[in-house]
């Protein structure tokens, strides 16, 4: 038990991305950043949507993946002060609501982003034959998006190694551990 705090956790940020509002919080905050990005005047909007991606990825990596310990005292004899906030999330059961919530998120922002920046077709003739295209494409979402960022090599390059810059820490096979000794300490 805790005396003198508004909590009965031992550690808070094992339950802090459960609390009421924090994925609506995160949504709006990404469609915020986006938002901004878009109104600069020489941003395209292909370059806005891989910038979206690329500072929700890196700021989601350094958040989740880098920092280590809490923010605050915990009474767990320093337990999570070796573990990022990742590893603190859920307690460390894997496939929760919060896990599965913040590993598809950056997914849905790369498909999202890539689908979003392409060129609507302006014709009925053109939506018929853009969809003929679809219905033949036997490939993956993901190939999908480079797709509609009109095979640009650029775009999907930064997009994957962003996305796969947060997806690989996230595996469950990799909790807690410290590839060539990074992050160790």
């Amino acid at each position: 038990m805790n005396v003198g705090v508004a909590h009965s956790e031992v550690n808070p940020n094992t339950r802090v991305m459960n609390s009421r509002g924090m994925w609506l919080t995160y949504a709006l905050g990404v469609g915020l950043l986006h938002i901004v990005l878009l109104s600069i005047p020489f941003f395209s909007v292909p370059v806005a949507w891989t910038l979206t991606n690329i500072i929700h990825n890196l700021g989601m990596y350094v958040f989740l993946h880098a920092v280590k310990g809490t923010p605050f005292e915990t009474p767990d004899q320093g337990k999570a002060r070796l573990l990022t906030h990742w590893e603190q999330l859920d307690y460390g059961v894997q496939f929760t609501s919060s896990r599965k919530f913040f590993t598809i998120s950056p997914i849905i922002l790369v498909a999202s982003g890539v689908l979003n920046s392409s060129k609507r077709p302006s014709t009925m003739h053109q939506l018929v034959l853009e969809q003929r295209r679809m219905k033949n494409t036997k490939d993956t979402r993901y190939f999908l998006a480079s797709f509609y960022t009109k095979y640009d090599p650029t775009h999907f390059i930064l997009n994957t190694a962003s996305l796969l810059s947060v997806l690989i820490p996230k595996m469950p096979q990799l909790h807690g551990v410290r590839i060539f000794g990074i992050n160790k300490y």
